[in-house]
């Protein structure tokens, strides 16, 4: 059952949330990560988009495995559900400046970035057994991917194409941050930069804060890690900070 609900949009600290959660004790937290490394999941939130999840037993099925909280899309998109669903969980909303998480997002929304890079062109069939499950995976996601990302970046967006322009993804970000203070009770949100370190997340969920620092991971970074431990055919597990 999750307990921690994250509406932040991809690239606003989301990975450093997974690993804070998680030091927490709100682990196995969702995120895309879980999709990469486990494929079969795609059919889950193919589910979700085709709008048969509409209940807690469906949304307890999407999440089934034990997870205790969730961030990033695909389940940051449907914070709304969760919400409802999911009564008692509490709400994170990561945040940053939107002039600088841009040209992050940009660059994600813009192509395979770091697989294409450690992959270095090697053909499909000959990557490791895990690579290309995660491949074929995240390639059957994409018609997910397009109906989250068209919610916010218009109907005619389509993955791999980026973002439209500065102002149009700022204005998307804006209303979206809007959105979420509007409709999430503020005693049950917390608006959090990961900047801000331990304090107030551990004081809005109740906890003790770790003696040590706060998890600060870089998205693109993180990702790159995972395919190049996967393309060695090492044991896969989330990155962790350096």
């Amino acid at each position: 059952m999750l307990e921690v609900i994250g509406a932040g949009l991809p690239r606003t600290g989301t990975t450093s949330m997974k690993a804070a959660l998680e030091r927490l004790g709100f682990g196995p937290c969702y995120h895309m990560f879980e999709v990469m490394t486990h494929p079969d999941h795609v059919d889950r939130w193919h589910s979700v988009t085709a709008g048969e999840v509409r209940d807690r037993e469906g949304w307890d099925r999407v999440f089934a495995g034990g997870y205790r909280s969730a961030q990033d899309w695909p389940a940051s998109h449907y914070w709304r559900e969760l919400a409802e669903v999911y009564p008692d969980a509490k709400v994170v909303l990561t945040v940053r400046d939107p002039r600088s998480w841009y040209p992050s997002i940009n660059m994600l929304l813009s192509g395979p970035g770091a697989a294409a890079a450690t992959m270095n062109g090697q053909p499909f069939e000959e990557l490791p057994e895990p690579v290309r499950a995660m491949l074929t995976g995240m390639g059957r996601m994409g018609p997910v991917l397009e109906a989250i990302g068209r919610s916010y970046f218009g109907p005619g967006w389509s993955f791999g194409q980026g973002v439209p322009d500065e102002e149009y993804a700022v204005e998307a970000f804006e209303r979206h941050v809007a959105a979420v203070k509007a409709d999430v009770p503020a005693k049950r949100l917390l608006v959090f930069d990961v900047r801000e370190g331990w304090e107030p997340l551990c004081g809005f969920l109740g906890v003790e804060a770790p003696a040590e620092p706060f998890p600060h991971l870089n998205d693109a970074d993180s990702m790159r890690q995972t395919f190049e431990r996967m393309m060695s055919g090492e044991p896969i597990t989330f990155p962790q900070p350096r």
